[in-house]
């Protein structure tokens, strides 16, 4: 297949075969935690306010995605994307879309139980929550602020608003909150949430990240087998980037996304737009691509839609991170988005 065919395809394929339908918008890069494995306690150097999307150019280009390339997920991430003011009103207006989308939110909870419920009425289909201990204390160490209950309080303000199914995300960390496993996992189940554990991955500010401190999906999966019968689930996992397994014959389950140590990078079926409009065809993508300019230039929505596919048509066939020229992204994951 060639690149001037795929342009005129009208999905966002690459020269590997696969196709994006999954579409993670950053709406900002900045968050009211300050947790020690992605930024520094100061915070970071944030977009200016020009730098980034309006609300309408986001609306714009998330429709020409849908639309034109074939995308059927839309997930909101950040920085926090809960402290963009216009979410509500971005989320009803991808939702107006024809086709619709489905449409998430990754958050880290702070705010949500306010909310939920305006959010829900937009559109909003579902959230992810990002929570790694159920200790206040251990919290406020990693996130350096004390904000736990809120978190608790988004996660059961979420479910009352049906944001279903509300998924928690945890990284453990060797030495600070690995000893949490079957806890975390308790505590779903007991409120109905679905618990997926993620392998830290080398995307904090700091560059600071150590494979050797990396609690892999094999020892999460071993703390979790000593409390817990585990089997694996039946069901097609197809581009899902979790792992999942039935906890104690189902019908709950718990997932686990090994990104460093099982990379599914075969089946990814992602795209990622920044905060200032910055197509990225992998979260470990070392260049990007500018449809802000061509968008503020007067670029039309097909040719919006070209550049898109041309930027997807260069992914990589994996992140890459075991090879030993691996170089970390210079954008953190606070301004990429997850």
């Amino acid at each position: 297949m060639t690149a001037s065919r795929t342009t005129a395809d009208g999905v966002l394929a690459d020269r590997y075969g696969r196709v994006a339908r999954d579409l993670r918008v950053s709406l900002t890069d900045k968050c009211n935690l300050r947790c020690t494995y992605c930024m520094p306690a100061e915070g970071l150097p944030w977009l200016a306010g020009p730098q980034l999307l309006t609300d309408d150019e986001i609306v714009r280009l998330v429709g020409v995605a849908v639309r034109r390339l074939g995308v059927t997920e839309v997930r909101f991430t950040g920085g926090e994307p809960l402290i963009r003011p216009g979410l509500p009103g971005i989320v009803a207006a991808v939702a107006a879309l024809s086709p619709r989308p489905r449409i998430s939110l990754t958050t880290n909870g702070i705010g949500l139980a306010r909310l939920a419920p305006a959010l829900r009425s937009a559109g909003l289909d579902r959230v992810n929550v990002s929570l790694d201990t159920l200790d206040r204390d251990r919290f406020a160490a990693l996130t350096r602020r004390d904000r736990h209950h809120d978190v608790l309080a988004g996660l059961a303000g979420a479910a009352d608003a049906g944001l279903t199914p509300v998924k928690i995300n945890a990284v453990l960390m060797r030495g600070v909150n690995d000893d949490e496993a079957p806890e975390l996992l308790r505590f779903a189940l007991a409120h109905g949430y679905e618990l997926r554990f993620i392998e830290q991955m080398p995307l904090d500010a700091q560059h600071g990240w150590d494979r050797s401190t990396m609690v892999t999906a094999d020892e999460i999966l071993a703390a979790l087998r000593a409390e817990f019968a585990l089997r694996p689930d039946p069901a097609e996992r197809g581009a899902a980037p979790a792992e999942t397994w039935l906890v104690d014959d189902g019908p709950a389950r718990v997932g686990v996304i090994a990104s460093v140590t099982r990379p599914f990078c075969g089946d990814c079926d992602r795209t990622r737009l920044t905060a200032d409009g910055q197509v990225r065809n992998c979260l470990f993508a070392t260049d990007e691509s500018d449809l802000r300019a061509a968008l503020r230039a007067g670029a039309d929505d097909e040719d919006l839609a070209r550049r898109w596919r041309a930027a997807m048509w260069g992914k990589r066939a994996g992140h890459g991170i075991d090879d030993p020229t691996f170089l970390q992204p210079v954008r953190p994951m606070s301004a990429i988005g997850g």
